[in-house]
């Protein structure tokens, strides 16, 4: 009778606790939603500032993050405007990039759930020869409640590393 009640206390407690422990993974991952825009002057982007995005607009959801970015256009042009779905599984999103290139990126949560990173890259080709870029984007919330992009990027030129802040609006 003894060994009964302990089988059923001992269940009565690890099935809760494998149930809460399975769902943390999920329910500890940072929040990105909202409507972002850059401030310039608290991010690193070197001679890169006139092609980072100035607005970006996410909606993540259970298994999926949508990214709305606002960019300045070509040579003063009218600024661009793209739309991607990232999936958590490490499906491959493909997207329309610069010069008629399509950009495959995938996105993977940190163990811990504070950052997201997405692995995108794309061939470009022009004046005959093909150029190959690779770049990774991690996202995190800062203490101060900052969205920062730290981009990590690697084309023929070389490899460069940025970091946007983005606010709340």
């Amino acid at each position: 009778m003894k060994q009964l009640f302990f089988n059923k206390a001992l269940y009565a407690i690890l099935i809760p606790a494998v149930i809460l422990f399975s769902f943390t993974n999920i329910v500890g991952r940072v929040n990105f939603s909202g409507d972002w825009k850059l401030n310039e002057a608290k991010s690193e982007l070197g001679n890169y500032a006139a092609f980072a995005a100035r607005s970006i607009k996410a909606e993540q959801k259970d298994s999926s993050i949508t990214i709305t970015r606002t960019t300045p256009g070509f040579n003063g042009g009218e600024p661009r405007t793209t739309i991607v779905t990232l999936f958590y599984d490490g499906r491959v999103t493909e997207s329309a990039g610069f010069g008629g290139s399509k950009i495959k990126s995938t996105c993977k949560w940190a163990d811990d759930g504070l950052s997201l990173t997405i692995n995108s890259n794309f061939t470009f080709e022009r004046n005959g020869q093909s150029n190959e870029f690779k770049i990774a984007e991690t996202w995190t919330l800062t203490k101060e409640g900052t969205l920062s992009l730290v981009t990590n990027s690697t084309s023929p030129n070389g490899d460069v590393t940025t970091t946007a802040i983005f606010e709340k609006k």
